[in-house]
Order: C-alpha cells, then sequence, then structure tokens
C-alpha cells in the first residue's frame, strides 16, 4: 500500500515524539508499504518565526524565514529514520525533486506539480522522501507558502498526485470528535465522517483538517485523522469519506414558506424546539429554516402546508408571546454547492446580482459554510436557475 503520511507540529514538538513518528514510519516500511512523509515545524515554531518578524520585510524574505520549521524538520526525520536503517532523504525548496511549484500568481501550477510528484512517487520502493509541508517554489526558484494549514494541503494534495492509496493525518487528537473534549464531556471519536461534513465543521472551528486540503481529496483516495500516540500509520482514527462535487441543483418540487412572528423568537429559550416538534407529530420535514428577530420561516413540501400551518396556528394560539402565521406558496429552492466557496470573495454578490438585474425577486437566502442555497418564486425559477448556472460555469 502506498501511504503519505503527514506529522503536524505537535507530533513532531519534542525529540520523544519524533522518535514515535520515525519509528511508525519506520515499522509500515518494514511491513512492505511504501510511504512518503510531509512534516510540519516542530511545535509552534513557525508561529514563534512569524512573531518574531516585528520589521518591515518582503515576502520573499518572509517566506524564507517561516519556511526553517519546516526545513528543521524534514531533517530531525531524515536523522531518526536513517538510524533506524531506513533509507530516506529530505525534499525542501531548492531541491531538485522538490514537487509543489507555484505560477506567477502563488497558485499551485497543476500540472507542473503533478509531473514532479509522479517522479517522487516512482522512487518509493526504495526511500521514503521527506517533504517539507507548507512550502512550495515558483519557476524561478523563490520560496513560497501554501497558506494556513498549508502543511495538510501538501500531503492531500501529494497524495492525489502520487496515487496514494492513503493519506494519513497525524494530529494531537484522536480523529474527530463528536463534541470538544475540552468543553463536553463524553466526546468520542467518529469512525468516519464525509468530507462534506467535515469541511462545514472546519470553516466553523474544528481544527483537524485544514478545508483548503479536502479539495484535493478524490474519491478513491483514503484519508485518516490519527493521533500521535496511537504509534500505527495504518490502523484507527477517523476515516474521511468522499469527494466535494461543485454542484448547481434546484429542487424539482415546489415548496411552502410558512413563518411565524412574535417577539417570543428571540426571547424565550426552546422556542424554536417547539415549532419544530409542532411539526414532527405529523412527521412533517424541514427543509429549510430561517430565523429573523421576531419570526421563524419553515420551508416545507406544498403537498402538506395546510397540516403544517393548523399545527403551528395551534402553537401560536396557545403562546400570547407569538403573533401570527402566514404562508406563501409555491416557493422553489436552488442550491449551490461546492467546497472552494468560502474561499471566493463576493460570491453571495455573484448569486445575487444577476438575479436582481433580471428583476427577480429573492425570496430567501440561506447560506452555510459550503452552500448558498436561494429561495425565488417558483414560475421564475428556470430564469433563476440558468442565470445561476450562468455564473458559476
Amino acid at each position: 500500500m502506498r501511504v503519505v503520511a503527514k506529522f503536524g507540529g505537535t507530533s513532531l514538538g519534542s525529540g520523544d515524539r519524533i522518535n514515535r513518528a520515525a519509528d511508525s514510519v519506520a515499522n509500515a516500511v518494514e511491513a512492505g508499504h511504501e510511504i512518503a512523509v510531509v512534516a510540519s515545524a516542530m511545535g509552534s515554531t513557525t508561529d514563534e518565526l512569524l512573531e518574531d518578524i516585528t520589521f518591515e520585510t518582503d515576502e520573499a524574505d518572509r517566506a524564507e524565514i517561516v519556511s526553517m520549521g519546516e526545513r528543521t524538520s524534514v531533517r530531525m526525520l531524515k536523522a531518526a529514520l536513517s538510524s533506524r536503517g531506513v533509507n530516506a532523504r529530505f525534499l525542501e525548496p531548492g531541491h531538485p525533486d522538490w514537487p509543489v511549484i507555484t505560477n506567477e500568481l502563488g497558485e499551485v501550477d497543476v500540472e507542473e506539480t503533478k509531473r514532479r510528484a509522479a517522479a517522487v512517487a516512482a522512487e518509493l520502493d526504495g526511500v521514503v522522501p521527506i517533504i517539507t509541508g507548507f512550502l512550495a517554489e515558483d519557476h524561478d526558484g523563490n520560496v513560497t507558502t501554501l497558506g494556513r494549514g498549508g502543511s495538510d494541503t501538501t500531503a492531500v494534495m501529494l497524495g492525489n498526485y502520487m496515487d496514494a492509496d492513503e493519506v494519513v493525518i497525524v494530529t494531537d487528537v484522536e480523529g474527530v470528535m463528536t463534541g470538544d473534549p475540552r468543553v463536553v464531556e463524553g466526546a468520542r471519536n467518529v469512525g468516519q465522517i464525509t468530507v462534506d461534513e467535515l469541511r462545514n465543521l472546519s470553516f466553523r472551528g474544528a481544527e483537524v483538517v485544514a478545508p483548503s486540503a479536502l479539495s484535493y481529496k478524490s474519491e478513491a483516495l483514503g484519508v485518516r485523522v490519527v493521533h500521535y500516540q496511537h504509534g500505527d500509520l495504518l490502523t484507527g482514527g477517523t476515516r474521511i469519506e468522499g469527494q466535494f462535487e461543485n454542484l448547481i441543483d434546484m429542487r424539482e418540487e415546489p415548496l411552502a414558506c410558512l413563518t411565524v412572528a412574535g417577539r417570543a423568537i428571540r426571547n424565550r429559550p426552546g422556542i424554536l424546539s417547539e415549532l419544530a416538534t409542532a411539526l414532527r407529530t405529523e412527521e412533517i420535514n424541514v427543509d429549510a429554516v430561517a430565523s429573523g428577530m421576531d419570526s421563524v420561516t419553515f420551508y416545507v413540501d406544498v403537498d402538506v402546508a395546510e397540516t403544517a400551518e393548523a399545527l403551528l396556528h395551534e402553537a401560536v394560539v396557545a403562546d400570547e408571546t407569538l403573533s401570527s402565521v402566514t404562508v406563501d406558496d409555491p416557493i422553489a429552492v436552488i442550491r449551490v454547492t461546492g467546497g472552494e466557496l468560502p474561499n471566493q470573495p463576493g460570491v453571495i454578490q455573484e448569486v445575487i446580482a444577476p438575479l436582481a438585474a433580471a428583476g427577480i425577486n429573492i425570496i430567501d437566502l440561506i447560506t452555510s459554510a459550503t452552500s448558498v442555497a436561494v429561495f425565488v418564486e417558483w414560475n421564475g425559477r428556470e430564469d433563476a436557475l440558468e442565470i445561476i448556472q450562468g455564473q458559476f460555469d
């Protein structure tokens, strides 16, 4: 099996942890597997270097300075592996076999990086390459960087381009947890999670795998997250499944828009749960929810709108802090989903501006970390879909 193992800064934060990392790599090599290693800077070296740059500097000098953390890590790991009889070599920007190349815009040159990554992969049968994470090199030989979380990006990208079976992210967490173990009791490891689920969590604060890395994951490429104390690159942790798909989809059936108004919406804990529970009693599925200062809107199938209205009306009558319920239908929803949406400044404007220019009224707009849902009048749905497709195509 061909594996790209990425060791995060915490997993290389001391001599003992470097020994543990080297043991896990040596054991996998001894078992007959092809291993490539991506190494982050030891501990918090990169942050410390950045904090020490209190003087004016250009981007080229800045990149050279912060690269020292990763350059040290690969040398430490190489030495530790060599002492275990493993044929290892380190690769850093400037090395003739360095794989990660960026263009004049600072973006990864995909074709050149694929070519170089394939050349590194061709030698995996006899040597373990230890590659500096986070760093890249432009066509003029200058050091560049891949941004925050760049070591994760290096690992998953190279795993993809080197035709690896799996990328193993070795870090200081047990994998993806059901909650933050520092905050909630009983948090446990999630055995598997989809790339879409993890991307949403990542953009909302979960520090497991850098969001930029997940866009390089293919369906065939396995990605796992394991704790550095686990000591085994080939088992355990959380398995990340699937791949991102950029998709523009319009719901085939119409929706009804039910809005409940009342000051309790923002003043009384549990009111949203009570309203949703009222719908649940008749097993009414809620397609989407939007809330405002003094109202909450539920989108449900048109054919259950009357039942839903009656249930919500009962809740309104029973609660003097709620005022009224109203229904509007039919409504269409168009969803734009894509792993790169959060990295596109102005993406919401790209959706709504051309619709406004065409005179299409937007009833509602609901966003998440990786999707935008646009609600429009049913009769204008085809025009809206065509405009949105044109924007993203």
